[in-house]
């Protein structure tokens, strides 16, 4: 899928789709796996994200849109990771001359749980998979390209600027989810699925490629699978003490966002993110067991 596409507009239903997704499983399983939670009757807001409403301050904020605007206006390196770095220009209207464009609503971004892929938790969604991040593309392309903004949680509640990254891939399929189902990712590969009750299906290629072409797993098979795939390779396994990964974690830990410097480093796929108080851009590595 090109990152250019549109992405997929968000579901106006107002209830929780993990809730939803659990209910079913629940029925099916003729189990209870967890409660079904509405948003309240005049709330617009998705009652599966915790502070929306300051994600979505956060995204209409001069300052995400101002780094936005910086990002687009600076090429992205064609040399390979650990190219030179270099700063981003500051300016005091970066937004100037740009084509008008906003930042749509932020979506949910999923990532299966260390806990799922070390086989100690259950097949189960509310084990299997948590919000990790939330991702808004923009409504058109500027100059030819689009961006996505991601978006962690602070610490005591809240979103903050993350990072910034070329294309709007994470947000098309994010807003590939639907009432009663929960799309997600496996970062390692770029794979990205929708879970229908306790059925995985793939969206794309790289995750037929995890599903060994097939159409659909169980959530019970495809947790065999990421066992095989990334068990001995999470903190504190021999792989991620020997220096060869960072592990498993989809946890994307956020850095003070006080400094304004922007530095740019060399990488295809690259990622504006915030490292030790400045805006790094760089190549998301793709080595199995590295988020």
């Amino acid at each position: 899928m090109r990152d250019t596409e549109m992405s997929g507009k968000r579901t106006g239903s107002r209830f929780s789709r993990l809730s939803i997704v659990i209910a079913l499983s629940a029925s099916a399983l003729l189990s209870a796996v967890g409660p079904g939670h509405a948003a309240p009757a005049k709330d617009p807001l998705p009652a599966d994200i915790p502070d929306y409403q300051a994600a979505l301050d956060a995204v209409k904020s001069t300052g995400v849109r101002n780094a936005v605007c910086r990002f687009l206006r600076t090429p992205v390196p064609t040399g390979g990771a650990g190219g030179p770095v270099q700063t981003i220009p500051e300016t005091a209207e970066p937004c100037q001359d740009l084509p008008v464009f906003t930042i749509k609503d932020p979506l949910a971004r999923n990532e299966i749980t260390p806990g799922f892929v070390a086989g100690t938790a259950k097949p189960l969604p509310t084990e299997a998979v948590k919000l990790t991040q939330l991702v808004s593309s923009l409504s058109t392309t500027v100059n030819g390209r689009n961006a996505t903004v991601m978006l962690a949680p602070t610490q005591g509640g809240g979103w903050h600027l993350a990072g910034i990254r070329d294309g709007d891939t994470d947000a098309t399929y994010a807003g590939k989810a639907t009432l009663g189902t929960l799309v997600f990712t496996e970062p390692q590969i770029r794979g990205w699925y929708q879970l229908k009750l306790t059925t995985v299906e793939p969206l794309n290629d790289e995750a037929r490629q995890g599903l060994g072409g097939l159409a659909s797993v169980s959530l019970s098979d495809y947790q065999k699978l990421v066992k095989a795939r990334y068990a001995d390779k999470l903190p504190g396994s021999e792989y991620d003490t020997n220096g060869y990964s960072s592990g498993y974690s989809p946890q994307h830990k956020a850095a003070d966002t006080s400094s304004s410097a922007l530095l740019l480093a060399g990488g295809s796929s690259a990622a504006l993110a915030l490292v030790g108080g400045a805006a790094v851009l760089r190549r998301r590595r793709r080595v199995a067991g590295t988020c």
